[in-house]
């Protein structure tokens, strides 16, 4: 069963309000102050660049602040990646989309395969927007056939490595150091189970092969489960218990768990147990409310700013990746992350008010 949005969520009640959260096994009692609930110190992350003016998409501070009450704020907390090749979709190409991510405040960006933009050219123009690059998806093979990733596909090994090849190139050059190495989908007119020992085992023997050069480079590989109730049914990885299972077969310490929420939710729910569960193992996380893939805080049945602090309660310090759709203009759609940032006294990109 998924996290749902209760008629009376929890951070709206008064703040003298006692509050038992029960996260997996484990159960805390919480009392609520005027500064909010006290969770365990952690280091801040980095500062971020500033939000500049300038053409193209409007400054975020341009449009009005949303009445969300998120939870006050953790010593820690998280750090959000603008996923560019959903994000900012009203602007043509990666470079005009990354300065507006940076405008917005964000420090980091992530994007899949990025066809059509040579390496050089989004190098600079994250230089240029200040913002690191976090996550890039390998090739995902040939489109026209229908391919979505190459990992768990038999008889295309050679392609896969070929792919895997130039996205470390592509990685290198832009300074991104971690990659997605999708498993590709279940063959046309194919039964699933009948052909998941030899999927799994094409995909085990290129992880393999993937770790191996990665750790060359110092990178890291990540694996995806993506849902197949919904976005592809044909997809071969489907649930993190999949993921996790494979992972530990391949034995590698360099991948990596990448966990979006969106796909988790859909497959299985249980998010909390799940979170805490795979915590070791997660590499990245994506988010996006459920069903519609949009804003976190859109209709929906997610409970994100409960996840936001179940993981920072948890000291995640990996990226948060927005991977949705937006409902409209991308911008004025950042609104619950600027009540996120508000709600911790952060300046945007997570900068604290108090090294101002």
């Amino acid at each position: 069963m998924g996290l749902g949005a209760a008629p009376h969520p929890p951070w709206v009640l008064g703040w003298g309000t006692r509050m038992r959260t029960r996260m997996g096994t484990r159960t805390r009692t919480r009392t609520r102050t005027s500064t909010g609930p006290a969770l365990s110190s952690r280091p801040s992350p980095g500062r971020a660049p500033e939000p500049r003016d300038g053409g193209g998409a409007a400054p975020c501070s341009a449009y009005p602040r949303p009445s969300v009450a998120y939870p006050r704020p953790a010593a820690m907390s998280l750090r959000f990646s603008a996923n560019v090749s959903w994000l900012f979709a009203e602007l043509p190409g990666l470079p005009a989309r990354l300065e507006a991510a940076s405008r917005c405040g964000f420090a980091a960006a992530e994007l899949g395969w990025p066809e059509g933009c040579p390496a050089p050219a989004l190098r600079l123009a994250a230089q240029r927007a200040g913002l690191s690059l976090v996550l890039l998806n390998a090739p995902p093979g040939d489109r026209e056939r229908g391919e979505l990733g190459l990992g768990a596909v038999p008889g295309r090994q050679d392609a896969f490595r070929q792919g895997l090849a130039a996205a470390v190139q592509y990685g290198r050059e832009v300074g991104c150091s971690r990659i997605h190495l999708m498993a590709g989908r279940v063959p046309q007119g194919a039964d699933r189970a009948a052909v998941a020992g030899e999927m799994e085992a094409t995909f085990i023997e290129n992880l393999r092969y993937a770790a191996d050069l990665l750790a060359q480079e110092d990178m890291v590989g990540l694996v995806e489960p993506i849902n197949s109730r919904i976005t592809d049914p044909r997809y071969f990885l489907n649930t993190p218990q999949q993921a996790v299972a494979i992972l530990e077969k391949v034995g590698r310490p360099n991948l990596k768990l990448q966990l979006d929420i969106f796909h988790c939710q859909i497959m299985d729910g249980n998010l909390s147990r799940n979170l805490e569960t795979y915590l070791p193992l997660i590499g990245h996380i994506q988010i996006a409310q459920v069903p519609g893939r949009h804003e976190p805080d859109s209709p929906g049945e997610l409970n994100f700013p409960y996840i936001f602090e179940l993981l920072e309660s948890l000291g995640y310090n990996g990226y948060v990746g927005c991977e949705y759709t937006p409902k409209g203009d991308t911008v004025e759609g950042l609104g619950w992350l600027r009540s996120y940032w508000e709600s911790r006294g952060l300046q945007p990109g997570g900068t604290s008010k108090a090294t101002e």
